[in-house]
């Protein structure tokens, strides 16, 4: 009987023990520096070469040895990234699910999947469905991240979905940082905005340390990305110029990319 009694107190103890030490390791398996969503355009403005450049530029980001030494300096060592596709309001495709990042083997494998995935393309240019996809992507991740950040890159200003500035200030409530790759490969056309730069910076970027890393020309695309991602990885902002105007410039029309589109079909 005592054998007994002791044998059901033991098994008591180790499932309490289990209750108890489950929870602290899960939560030590998720805890991360950064929790990353790269956010690609894949709308018909951007060209199979362009999309080429883009993908290229984001495998060799996750392949560059700046980069890794970037994540083992974090305090934890590791971050967490998911790769997602968007276009127009009902189209977000995850391409890669949330990925722990913590060595050389695993961002290597990480910028395989990058590279190794069918280009596609899909209509219109939703910004802001793009942001409240990754707003929702980061808070189901599970995911202990010190800092949030979604990371959009684009050619063209939001011409679906809901207002890109009320995404981006919803984004920004929840303590989420968003910087912007805006790409501007082609002198612009129907659709277009000439001054694409100074739209994400008024209108989709956003909280602490935000930037943009903006695309001029083709030979500059695949090293702008890497860039980009390892300021991010870094918590780094690029080196801002020593000459500001003392005139403010006007503010961008965060609504030139509806009003494009108003415009296209009213006539």
């Amino acid at each position: 009987m005592v054998c007994s009694g002791f044998t059901r107190l033991a098994a008591a103890l180790v499932c309490l023990w289990g209750l108890l030490a489950l929870p602290a390791q899960a939560q030590t398996d998720t805890e991360v520096d950064l929790a990353l969503v790269v956010a690609v355009d894949i709308s018909f403005s951007m060209d199979t070469d362009e999309q080429a450049l883009q993908r290229e530029g984001f495998a060799q980001a996750f392949r560059s040895k700046l980069v890794h030494d970037a994540i083992r300096g974090g305090m934890l060592g590791r971050i967490a990234v998911t790769y997602m596709e968007w276009a127009g309001s009902p189209d977000q495709k995850v391409i890669i699910p949330w990925t722990v990042l913590d060595n050389s083997e695993s961002l290597m494998a990480f910028a395989d999947r990058i590279a190794s995935t069918p280009l596609r393309r899909a209509q219109r240019t939703s910004i802001s469905s793009a942001i409240d996809f990754s707003v929702k992507l980061l808070e189901e991740s599970g995911l202990n991240a010190t800092r949030q950040v979604i990371d959009v890159s684009g050619d063209g200003p939001n011409n679906q979905g809901r207002l890109v500035i009320e995404a981006r200030d919803a984004a920004l409530a929840k303590g989420i940082t968003i910087n912007g790759l805006p790409i501007m490969l082609r002198q612009p056309g129907y659709l277009d905005i000439p001054d694409l730069d100074v739209y994400y910076k008024d209108c989709v970027i956003g909280g602490q340390g935000a930037f943009t890393v903006p695309v001029r020309e083709r030979d500059q695309f695949i090293e702008a990305i890497k860039t980009k991602i390892l300021l991010e990885i870094a918590n780094l902002m690029p080196g801002q110029s020593l000459i500001s105007r003392i005139q403010s410039p006007q503010r961008t029309n965060c609504m030139a990319g509806e009003m494009q589109w108003r415009d296209r079909w009213s006539n």
